[in-house]
């Protein structure tokens, strides 16, 4: 068997090769590769013909990597952090702490607050890293932690406290995570959302951008984070967060032709 793919512009990381009608995708990340497709045959000769070149390990199908627990079955695939987030509530030392049903207080303004006492940040920091790396499964928790992050040079009591109230959220919904449902669809309809928050922010004025892409019924992407540039009505907030999605609407759109063969 040829090992001859082709390398997709908008994902250099993803390769992809059609034999007889019959769609081959590789992805690589560091020395692993991930291998979908639409025949187990061509799969399973893709892998006999990389071993005959290569020193590799058939793990199988994929249950877990770097933290994400994956879950196949008739209906989809499920992702989720859940082992991970438990990890995260032990080492901020909240693993028997109350749940809170919001990640954020309803209309929490935070600020620079500088008349405030300042607080450990080497923790703060810490935690607010695993967070982040939380968001690959929990879109809902996309905008607390894009305005904690916003305050990492100068952590004030107020910060602390939203981000306990963030931590308590997290301590009931540890088993959340990413549904992937499997469509009838050859290839799903790709389908957008974005919204803005209007000068929301109290010490530059700056709005939030914030957008989810699905792939039939599916969140595949999501973002929320502050605009680069001071809108001077809500009109121009929503334009800059229209403007954000349409760009990352015709890069998915570009990506996924590209990988199906379909435009």
């Amino acid at each position: 068997m040829e090992l001859e793919f082709s390398k997709c512009t908008k994902e250099p990381s993803v390769y992809r090769k059609t034999i007889k009608g019959e769609l081959l995708v590789v992805d690589v990340y560091v020395d692993d590769l991930f291998v979908t497709g639409t025949s187990k045959k061509l799969i399973n000769e893709f892998k006999k013909g990389m071993a005959s070149k290569f020193d590799m390990s058939d793990l199988g199908r994929l249950t877990y990597y770097l933290g994400i627990k994956v879950v196949q079955d008739d209906r989809g695939i499920t992702l989720n952090q859940s082992q991970y987030a438990k990890k995260i509530l032990e080492n901020a030392g909240m693993a028997k702490c109350n749940s809170a049903q919001a990640p954020m207080e309803l209309g929490l303004n935070l600020s620079k607050a500088e008349e405030e006492q300042e607080i450990n940040a080497t923790d703060f920091r810490r935690n607010i890293g695993c967070l982040r790396y939380l968001l690959h499964t929990r879109p809902d928790l996309s905008f607390c932690v894009g305005v904690l992050s916003r305050y990492m040079h100068s952590l004030r009591e107020s910060h602390g406290v939203a981000l306990k109230q963030c931590l308590r959220y997290l301590q009931g919904s540890t088993s959340y995570g990413l549904f992937l449902e499997r469509s009838l669809q050859k290839v799903p309809r790709l389908i957008g959302y974005s919204d803005s928050s209007y000068n929301v922010d109290p010490d530059d004025g700056k709005s939030t951008t914030g957008h989810i892409f699905y792939l039939g019924k599916s969140p595949i992407t999501w973002c929320s984070q502050k605009q680069d540039t001071l809108a001077l009505s809500s009109c121009e907030a929503e334009f800059m967060a229209g403007t954000e999605a349409a760009r990352q609407a015709i890069w998915l759109r570009d990506l996924l032709s590209e990988v199906t063969g379909q435009a």
